[in-house]
């Protein structure tokens, strides 16, 4: 996930990427006469929509982009399956509509997020938006991923994949926040007498401390009337403490 340009609904300004997992015959159906459905897709969306290739009866399409271009692509998708299943109860005795149905492939990892504590989550996903959404509970075939199926009308399933979207989101701010190393800052004085030693010629010592140590480190101006200097040294603990370790070692 990258950061995007765009600013959609609900305030959220990333770039995405969300999978399908479509039949031969859908995919056929997206893509069109020529490519002619698929490049309307791309152009009416912004998204990029990439189908896997291969002879494989199930094929993977990618969609990437501002939120709020994944959403019209979806809904593009949704109507596209809807004016199928209409097309094809013309030409049958049915009179009940199937919904439409669409499967997303989801990190094994963002599942939980996705069912809640006791389904509470899933839960309500089905009762504000009207869809059906199921978890499988096994992996995709060599693969970390599962299917999760969202099955309604299309509008229902637009509010299913903004929702859907927001939970993975959460997901990986989250992870990103518990990736990011933990940054302090410390400060001491030190005799200016000793500054020089520290300091190197044309700043060379200090700057090899820097790249050693990987911390951020400035050394103040002396104070008037004070036989000191300060130095403040920001960066993880680990930076910190080779830092400090290098100008004592000075």
């Amino acid at each position: 996930m990258e950061p995007g340009k765009v600013q959609s609904e609900g305030g959220l300004n990333v770039t995405l990427t969300i999978r399908l997992l479509m039949h031969g015959k859908e995919v056929g159906s997206i893509i069109g006469k020529k490519g002619e459905t698929v490049k309307k897709m791309r152009e009416e969306s912004a998204a990029r929509i990439n189908i896997s290739e291969g002879n494989c009866p199930e094929r993977i399409v990618t969609i990437t982009g501002p939120t709020d271009a994944i959403f019209k692509a979806f809904a593009m998708i949704a109507y596209k399956f809807e004016e199928d299943i209409l097309n094809s109860m013309s030409n049958s005795p049915a009179t009940s509509k199937p919904p439409v149905t669409l499967r997303l492939v989801v990190p094994a990892s963002q599942c939980g997020s996705l069912i809640g504590k006791g389904g509470s989550k899933i839960k309500e996903m089905r009762e504000s938006t009207g869809a059906q959404v199921q978890v499988a509970g096994d992996m995709l075939p060599n693969s970390t991923e599962r299917a999760v199926t969202i099955s309604g009308i299309p509008e229902a399933i637009i509010q299913c994949v903004k929702q859907i979207c927001v939970v993975m989101l959460e997901v990986q701010l989250t992870q990103f926040r518990d990736n990011m190393p933990f940054h302090i800052q410390i400060a001491f004085a030190i005799s200016s007498q000793l500054i020089g030693c520290i300091i190197g010629r044309q700043g060379t010592k200090i700057n090899e401390i820097r790249q050693m140590s990987g911390a951020q480190i400035k050394i103040a101006n002396a104070m008037e009337g004070s036989s000191e200097r300060q130095i403040t040294i920001t960066g993880t603990p680990a930076n910190i403490s080779l830092a400090q370790y290098l100008i004592n070692a000075r």
